[in-house]
């Protein structure tokens, strides 16, 4: 009779959401969401100069990066200044 030596194999699995904490600092992406929790938020146009992307590479940031991987919650306003995005506290 043979016996099956098979070795398990253990993988780690990474949190879709990861927090803040864990994320480094002094990186763009740090600095946007660093912006964004200002009360007076930040518009398109504000964090592109920033952070020196283009306005389509901001938007992207703020969905992919922002609201579906570190699951963060961004609402945006129109106001004199144009529109103002914000993290506000999950619900």
């Amino acid at each position: 009779m043979k016996t099956s030596k098979a070795k398990s194999k253990i993988r780690s699995v990474k949190p879709k959401h990861q927090s803040l904490a864990k994320s480094r600092t002094n990186t763009k992406q740090a600095e946007l969401v660093g912006m964004l929790r200002r009360p007076q938020g930040a518009t398109i146009d504000e964090i592109a100069t920033a952070t020196g992307w283009q306005n389509h590479s901001v938007r992207g940031a703020i969905s992919g990066a922002l609201k579906k991987r570190l699951g963060l919650r961004i609402t945006s306003e129109l106001e004199k200044r144009g529109r103002v995005y914000r993290v506000t506290a999950a619900s």
